[in-house]
């Protein structure tokens, strides 16, 4: 069964910079010192986690209250034109919420793929045959977990917000991540007002019902882009990014689920994203 969440809670895009011996254990361990609760299996490079090491890290999380996601490979594109590299992703996506699923994870977000400079109808309709394909192979063998497709930074990549939620609206197992920065930089340096973020909190619910909010999956950080939408990741400060207006926005429609650090200092935006969050009144 899947996880419910009762709050939302905060964490770090991987194993966070002060741990004092790396590896995943121990993150879990440093992120509940820090006194967060949340960590992202970072599978970036490739899936590398062993079933036995995935059952201890799941006792782990879960002595510790962690709760656990994971970000897929990026060499993901369920849109390539050669069948192998689509194959190969899929088998990415598969590997990756096998292996979250074994530790006890909750979510896997990854990119579905790029345009490629076709129509973006027809690459909805491909992307979709590939995730419903992967899910019933999840299915089959009992992985229940949230499946995400992550809202992009470029806009040559698929996966701008009215697309994620018809995708969730179509399969089962399907929500968005929201990566709040991605927003901004994809759309050039809007989504980064109240009356956008409740635009876009409101379409989901109005779309997916109240589901989809109390099990968000977010990124935040801070982000550099230009014409071409994302370049990289900022320090929440030393960007441009309102992400004190947005917690407000989140608290104000009752969010439950994850914030997911990606800024460089990880550890340093989530507990300073955490802090005034439990600060806001609404």
């Amino acid at each position: 069964m899947k996880i419910k969440l009762d709050r939302l809670r905060f964490g770090t895009a991987g194993i966070p910079i002060s741990t004092p011996k790396r590896s995943t254990i121990e993150g879990i361990i440093q992120v509940r010192n820090l006194g967060l609760d949340a960590m992202e299996l970072e599978f970036v490079r490739g899936v590398n986690l062993k079933p036995e090491l995935a059952r201890k890290i799941k006792y782990t999380a879960q002595k510790h209250d962690i709760l656990l996601t994971a970000h897929a490979p990026y060499y993901i594109n369920l849109n390539a034109s050669e069948r192998a590299k689509v194959e190969a992703s899929k088998k990415r996506i598969i590997q990756s919420a096998e292996r979250l699923h074994e530790a006890g994870g909750w979510s896997v977000v990854f990119h579905a793929g790029y345009y490629l400079k076709q129509p973006p109808g027809e690459v909805y309709d491909r992307i979709k045959k590939e995730i419903d394909d992967i899910i019933r192979q999840l299915q089959d063998r009992g992985v229940e977990i949230w499946i995400r497709p992550e809202l992009t930074g470029k806009p040559t990549q698929f996966g701008d917000l009215r697309e994620l939620v018809k995708l969730s609206q179509e399969l089962e197992m399907v929500l968005p991540t929201i990566d709040f920065a991605h927003a901004h930089a994809r759309n050039r340096g809007k989504c980064n007002t109240a009356e956008e973020w409740r635009e876009m909190l409101g379409y989901m619910e109005d779309q997916l019902g109240r589901e989809a909010l109390d099990n968000m999956h977010i990124h935040i950080s801070g982000i550099n882009y230009g014409d071409k939408g994302e370049r990289n990741h900022l320090n929440l400060r030393e960007s441009d990014m309102r992400w004190e207006e947005l917690l407000r926005i989140l608290k104000e429609f009752k969010v439950k689920g994850v914030v997911i650090s990606e800024s460089p200092n990880i550890e340093g935006d989530a507990l300073l994203m955490k802090k005034k969050y439990m600060e806001i009144k609404v």
